[in-house]
């Protein structure tokens, strides 16, 4: 069963939404979140990018950024820029983007179901994010962003949302910079708050979709918490992290491309010759290709498009992980032929989200810094419950998930 609760929200008021909330901290640079933050010193920016209260080329690793985190948490609540809500809430959180909307339960999870494996990871994560983000909830004692959850479609829990979306938010916004639409909504009544926690406790497992780090930092801060804590009961607010929860069906996973800066000594036509041992290679020409369906990849090269098909054989339908494209184009391509082997320290790739469009693919070979590019289908949610169900690890820079939950809509104290 999964373990929520409600908690007391800590948020701006309905006039100051738009001037705190922000981009989550992962998906921008010191110098862009400097930049969107600008004279606004009401930007969540400076508390979960403090560094750009320093002079630039501060590290966002300074022990001062993080205190300064700190006090500008504290400085927001003393200002009411953040208040906390005077009693329990869960939150529903809706998210458009071209025309489709994603409704989301904002509520708080049980560090318990982390350590357990019954909120189940598809990512690896690496220690070093994992101390950074532990060290931010730490000083803040507070999950500042929330993480991203998918749930299997539950009709109970969808009728009740629909309900509330029926009614006036308590935010309604348009996002600068991706344009998106965000509404957010205060659930008030104590049955429908007793109806969310029933319905959660029926299923056996939870999904994180995006935020494996804050996860794990927000388990691992409650760990230390309980060991701390001489008269540990297992009800303590720290017991709990903050997550975003959407049905699985809902959520938009766009492809996630990759661009080498080399063809490993290669020719043109050497790399292609390559490609058709395993692959049936078609010229496409110069008009932008996008894959059409599984194991079709899409190949950016001297200003051709070429469709990559995957022969039979090269893939097993019975591995949740072998039957992955990322899993194919890193075995097959990226491995064998370029010799590029590990996708997370290599020099020689790179990664582009799909919201970007096969377009920046095309931008960056062309202008030279790149030498060709290869466009993925994207992985689908029922693929990504299968691999965390059978306990296995995708491969790296496998998920972009559309669009990113905004931060500073509400925050959660772990006391």
């Amino acid at each position: 069963m999964a373990i929520i609760k409600p908690f007391k929200g800590i948020r701006p008021p309905k006039e100051l939404v738009e001037q705190v909330e922000s981009r989550p901290y992962d998906v921008l640079d010191s110098e862009e979140a400097r930049a969107e933050a600008g004279d606004n010193e009401k930007s969540l920016y400076h508390i979960i990018k403090p560094e750009i209260d320093f002079p630039v080329g501060t590290s966002e690793y300074d022990p001062r950024v993080y205190e300064k985190a700190a006090e500008n948490f504290q400085k927001f609540q003393d200002k009411g820029w953040l208040v906390q809500d005077s009693r329990e809430h869960y939150y529903i959180y809706a998210q458009t983007m071209n025309g489709k909307t994603q409704y989301g339960l904002v509520v708080c999870a049980h560090t318990d179901d982390y350590m357990a494996g019954r909120i189940k990871k598809h990512e690896l994560t690496r220690r070093d994010k994992e101390e950074d983000r532990m060290k931010h909830v730490r000083v803040n004692n507070a999950n500042i962003e929330p993480v991203f959850f998918a749930y299997p479609d539950n009709q109970v829990l969808n009728d009740l949302i629909m309900r509330y979306a029926a009614t006036e938010p308590e935010y309604d916004f348009i996002a600068p910079i991706d344009g998106f639409r965000h509404q957010f909504w205060v659930i008030n009544d104590d049955n429908d708050m007793q109806t969310i926690t029933d319905e959660f406790a029926k299923m056996p497992s939870l999904y994180i979709a995006d935020g494996h780090h804050r996860s794990a930092a927000a388990a691992l801060v409650g760990a230390e918490k309980q060991k701390q804590n001489p008269n540990h009961n297992g009800t303590e607010e720290y017991n709990f992290f903050m997550a975003v929860c959407f049905q699985a069906s809902q959520l938009t996973i766009l492809d996630y491309n990759r661009v080498v800066k080399d063809l490993n000594g290669m020719s043109s036509e050497e790399f292609l010759a390559a490609l058709q041992v395993n692959f049936i290679v078609e010229d496409k020409g110069t008009e932008i290709y996008k894959p059409q369906q599984l194991h079709e990849f899409s190949l950016y090269l001297d200003e051709h498009w070429y469709s990559l098909k995957a022969k039979e054989g090269t893939y097993d339908n019975n591995d949740p992980i072998g039957v992955l494209d990322v899993d194919i184009s890193s075995r097959l391509i990226l491995d064998e032929i370029l010799n590029i082997g590990d996708l997370r320290s290599s020099q020689r790739i790179d990664f582009v989200g799909g919201l970007r469009g096969l377009k920046e693919l095309k931008r960056r070979v062309d202008s030279g810094e790149m030498r060709a590019a290869l466009a993925l289908y994207p992985v689908s949610m029922q693929q990504i419950m299968d691999i965390a169900d059978s306990g296995k690890i995708m491969p790296p820079k496998a998920t972009w998930f559309e669009p990113k939950l905004r931060s500073g809509l509400v925050i959660h104290k772990l006391s």
